[in-house]
């Protein structure tokens, strides 16, 4: 069985995600991966088939996306290229998580499109919303990558096909302590800015990874490096705390080391604001800045030690397994194991 794997590589979340589903999706098949966007800072151990552009949204400086620069480095001549020339035809499965190439490549000739995302949750009835619902955020969300059947992840299984995080090895196998740093991930602000800030919390140690430099610093009581998989996954695990932005990866791998969590969501990012109230509604503090009027909720979070208990299994292989169970028949799956 030929199956095509499609992955959004705006961000790094979708691409830790695929650590752990590719493996279990290479059980069924032969697996070929579709990554496009241009703001991930992580390498899949994978062969990777296609390379797209794709489109992504452009991390600012100031705790949001940068909508500008997101339109002028879109290219839209490109982008309809990729989707027709993408041979989404030739797969016995597509499953795409949040991906816009394969999505409507397989919109525009009518091939079924499994969507496999956090995406698919955070739309789904009874999954928590914020306050103001953004419209265009929520157009954007549904439209971006359409599919024909979706199956979400989420912080809790808000519906039958709404399921935990998909939590990689890598952090499960993690030996978790409880040092004196705080481990620190919001890649929509710039150093100065996070050293403003930070450097007024002068007892606390802060250990930042920075989506804007490529030499590590230090300032005072606040270490500066690049960004880097694996040593940020150690930075969690020793940690006193993670403050990051509400997307999803980082914070479910925060709550599953029991590490006291705090976040920020993006302005004019539309997924982090409903990440926000999924996790406010957990009892996780949410702060719309790094603005000084927020101080004292940070000096309140640094002083507790609550942490908000959650329980999240490994089921990715029984999730790829009702997948194929559910969209491929019983007598192809047969017939593909013969031809094998």
């Amino acid at each position: 069985m030929k199956i095509l794997y499609a992955i959004q590589g705006t961000g790094n979340g979708h691409l830790s995600r695929a650590m752990d589903v590719v493996p279990c999706l290479m059980q069924h098949g032969e697996v070929d991966i579709v990554v496009s966007g241009i703001q991930s800072d992580l390498t899949l151990p994978f062969p990777i088939k296609y390379k797209l552009r794709g489109l992504s949204f452009i991390f600012g400086r100031n705790g949001g996306v940068d909508l500008w620069n997101t339109l002028i480095r879109s290219n839209g001549r490109k982008l309809i290229k990729e989707v027709r020339e993408l041979p989404v035809e030739k797969y016995d499965l597509v499953i795409n998580d949040f991906e816009p190439i394969s999505a409507w490549a397989c919109y525009t000739r009518n091939v079924p499109c499994i969507g496999l995302s956090h995406q698919a949750a955070v739309l789904a009835e009874g999954a928590p919303v914020p306050d103001v619902t953004d419209m265009m955020g929520r157009f954007i969300l549904k439209h971006y990558a359409p599919n024909t059947v979706q199956y979400g992840f989420h912080f809790k299984p808000y519906g039958d096909d709404i399921y935990t995080p998909v939590i990689r090895k890598q952090v499960r196998d993690q030996v978790i302590e409880n040092g004196e740093h705080y481990a620190v991930y919001l890649p929509s602000y710039d150093d100065k800015r996070l050293l403003l800030k930070l450097n007024q919390f002068r007892n606390v140690k802060w250990d930042v990874f920075s989506k804007h430099n490529r030499k590590p610093f230090k300032s005072k009581n606040v270490s500066i490096q690049p960004i880097h998989n694996d040593k940020f996954v150690k930075s969690m695990a020793g940690s006193a705390g993670v403050l990051c932005g509400a997307g999803f990866e980082t914070p479910a791998e925060a709550l599953f080391m029991k590490k006291k969590l705090l976040v920020i969501p993006m302005r004019n990012q539309y997924e982090q604001q409903l990440n926000a109230a999924a996790l406010k509604e957990m009892g996780v503090p949410v702060i719309k800045s790094l603005k000084s009027k927020y101080d004292m909720v940070i000096a309140s979070w640094l002083a507790n030690d609550r942490i908000v208990d959650v329980n999240y299994p490994d089921i990715t292989a029984s999730i790829i397994n009702r997948i194929i169970d559910n969209h491929i028949p019983s007598e192809q799956i047969a017939g593909l194991k013969k031809i094998s």
